[in-house]
This record gives C-alpha cells, sequence and structure tokens, in this order.
C-alpha cells in the first residue's frame, strides 16, 4: 500500500486535469458523437499522447520505467472517469503507437514516432472487418506484392477513431500470412465512411476504412511478413487491454461517485436514501469491486513495466475483470438513482451505455477467458 501513497499526489493531479478540461464536454461529445478540436488541444498541451512511448522518441518512459507505468495507468483512470470517448482516444492512439514502437525499423519510428509523441498525428489500429471480429488471423483484406510495393484492398470496419487517424496500422492477409503496414490517411484508393449511432462511447469516432488497391511501399511494412497478427496485433492488444482496464476503474468509479453524491441528498420516506441499508450494501459492492480491480490494474502495469514474461496474461485479466466490474457498478448506479438514471439529467445514464461496451473491446469477456485459461494451462504444465 506504500507505492499507492506515493502516487496520490498524481492521482489527485490528473484527475484535476481531466475534470478541468475533459468532464465539461463529455455529455457534449456522446451527443455530438465526436470529440472537439479544444479537448484535443489540452491533451496535447499536457502531453497526454507522450505517454506511455519511450523518452527517445519525446515520449515519457524514462529512467523509472515503473513509476511511469504507473503514472501512465492513473491517467487512464483519470480520462475514463471524466469520458470513456476521450480515454478511448488516448487508448487507441497508443495501441497503434506501440507496435511501431516494438517491432518498427529505425527509420519508420524517427519517422512517426515523434508526430505521434507530441499529438502532431494521431494513430489508430485497423483490425476488425465485416466478417472478422476477434480471429484476427482470419482477416480478408488482401495485401499483393508487386516489385518492391505491396497493393492492398479490403474493408476494415468499426475502427475506433477511423473518422480522425491520421495514420492506421493496418493487419492484412498475404501470401506469407497475416502481415502489418502502416497506413497513412492520405494514401490513393483509402476512403473513410463514418460509423453513427453506436450504443455506448458515442465519441470513438468509429469508421469503415475501404482500401482499393492502395500501394503501399515497402518501407511501410511493419515487422516481417506473416508477424502481423503473433507480434503487431498482438503488441496493440496487450497495450490496449491495459490501458482499458485503467479507463473502466475510471468509469467505475465516476458511477461510484455519482452515486455516493445522490444517495446523500436524494430523500425518501423522511431521510436520505443514504441511510437505507440495502443502498448501502450497492455502494459497498461497487466500492470493493473499484478498489479490487485498481489493484490488479496496478500489478498488471508494474509487471509489464518490468518486462515480466505475466505481463500479457495479467493484463488480459486486469481488462477481463475491470470490464465485468464497471457492469455490475454501472447497473448498481442507475438503480440506486431510480428513475433519474434513466434520463438526460444525469450522467449515470451515458455510464450505463459505455460500460456495456468494455466487454466487447480489445477481446470480448469469451475470448479473453479462452486466452487466460490457455495460460492457466500452460503454468499447470511446468
Amino acid at each position: 500500500m506504500e507505492l499507492l501513497e506515493d502516487f496520490r499526489a498524481v492521482r489527485e493531479e490528473l484527475r484535476a486535469f481531466a475534470e478541468r478540461e475533459i468532464a465539461p464536454h463529455a455529455s457534449r461529445i456522446d451527443r455530438e458523437e465526436r470529440i472537439p478540436g479544444e479537448v484535443i488541444a489540452a491533451l496535447r498541451e499536457a502531453r497526454v499522447f507522450a505517454s506511455g512511448f519511450p523518452e527517445a522518441y519525446g515520449g515519457s518512459i524514462g529512467a523509472d520505467p515503473v513509476a511511469d507505468a504507473v503514472r501512465h495507468g492513473l491517467m487512464h483512470e483519470a480520462l475514463g472517469s471524466a469520458s470513456a470517448s476521450v480515454q478511448g482516444l488516448v487508448n487507441v492512439h497508443h495501441m497503434g503507437g506501440s507496435p511501431i514502437v516494438r517491432w518498427g525499423t529505425r527509420e519508420q519510428k524517427e519517422r512517426w514516432l515523434p508526430s505521434l509523441t507530441s499529438g502532431a498525428m494521431m494513430a489508430a489500429i485497423a483490425i476488425t472487418e465485416p466478417n472478422v471480429g476477434s480471429q484476427a488471423g482470419a482477416v480478408e483484406a488482401r495485401a499483393t506484392r508487386d516489385g518492391p510495393d505491396y497493393v492492398v484492398s479490403g474493408t476494415k470496419c468499426w475502427i475506433t477513431c477511423g473518422q480522425s487517424a491520421d495514420l492506421f496500422v493496418l493487419i492484412t492477409g498475404s501470401d506469407d500470412g497475416p502481415t502489418a503496414f502502416i497506413l497513412p490517411r492520405d494514401t490513393p484508393g483509402l476512403t473513410i465512411e463514418p460509423i453513427h449511432g453506436l450504443l455506448g462511447c458515442r465519441g470513438y469516432m468509429l469508421a469503415k476504412l475501404h482500401l482499393d488497391r492502395c500501394r503501399l511501399p515497402g518501407d511501410q511494412l511493419l515487422g516481417k511478413p506473416g508477424f502481423g497478427v503473433s507480434h503487431i496485433a498482438a503488441a496493440g492488444l496487450d497495450a490496449g487491454r491495459h490501458n482499458l482496464a485503467w479507463g473502466c476503474v475510471g468509469l467505475a468509479q465516476a458511477c461510484l461517485d455519482g452515486s455516493v453524491a445522490y444517495a446523500r441528498k436524494r430523500r425518501q420516506f423522511n431521510a436520505p436514501i443514504s441511510d437505507f441499508q440495502l443502498v448501502q450494501q450497492m455502494i459497498t459492492g461497487m466500492a470493493t469491486d473499484i478498489h479490487a480491480a485498481r489493484l490488479m490494474c496496478w500489478h498488471a502495469g508494474i509487471m509489464r513495466a518490468k518486462r515480466d514474461p505475466s505481463a500479457v496474461k495479467e493484463g488480459a485479466m486486469a481488462k477481463y475483470n475491470a470490464s465485468k466490474m464497471v457492469n455490475r457498478v454501472a447497473n448498481d448506479a442507475v438503480q440506486i438513482h431510480g428513475a433519474n438514471g434513466c434520463g438526460p439529467d444525469y450522467p449515470v445514464e451515458r455510464h450505463y451505455r459505455d460500460a456495456r461496451i468494455m466487454e466487447i473491446i480489445e477481446g470480448t469477456s469469451q475470448i479473453l477467458e479462452g486466452v487466460i485459461a490457455r495460460y492457466v494451462y500452460q503454468e499447470a504444465a511446468q
């Protein structure tokens, strides 16, 4: 618990930033299904986009990677508490940049990472397709060699921040197996179709990407041919699951904070409903679940910073637990608010819709159950 105390001031600083610069826009983001420029500018100025990237390329990871990892997680918690959509923007930016950090050539890192860490360019990752969701190795988009170049055709869908990203890490099929590319937004043959009307996280700015014989030079190949899923996509998804777990903790904390405030002021039968034992039971369950999920996120972050072999499993477990937890917490938050929790006057209605998305993105709960079970079996066999 000593480490928790060491970062108390950092957590308060990050929450103050999110409450000041992001939370006032959260309802508008949900309503307009976009993140306004002033929010992006505030994130840029606060160097939020640099978090999680190496210091050598303008990022925040320096001499103490454990401290940097904890601060990175607390940042995602603060963003998730203020707006799940904004947390998603920052998360997918990191998901797109992480494979370049891990598998990019020196030239690719020098070309792209400084723009990503400064926020001058926004990144996203393009895996999902109309007929392919979690089975990334079965993508139907196809890259064909043509001399030193590749020609790519296909469709990607449900791409978070597809409407706004300047750069995509693209996973395709090829004669060599799943292959990854760095795909700039201005590539000829790429058209972007916005997706609207999402249940929750409406500010994700989702899009379909239509690739019609996009010609990609060989120097935009990311990693080796055939490594698209096992190495490139895995690096992005691992980062995304860890970040999202923290974001779920933040979203759940917002539900709890709103419920405590509402229960104290809402009176029934001549008493605040905070005095009622069944309301107290819900508050207790919410607080305990959030605390447990937060500790799992801390542990997973420290394992990632230390490059511990179990870090991938820990991240998957943290995301699995936190995404299920936030749905329970959001459900109780609406229940505590009663009819007021079903309308637009209180943010728990939005939190409830946002929470439902968390068990689907970055690996559904069912996919993660398979992933985690495989790790458990492997450990038991050792």
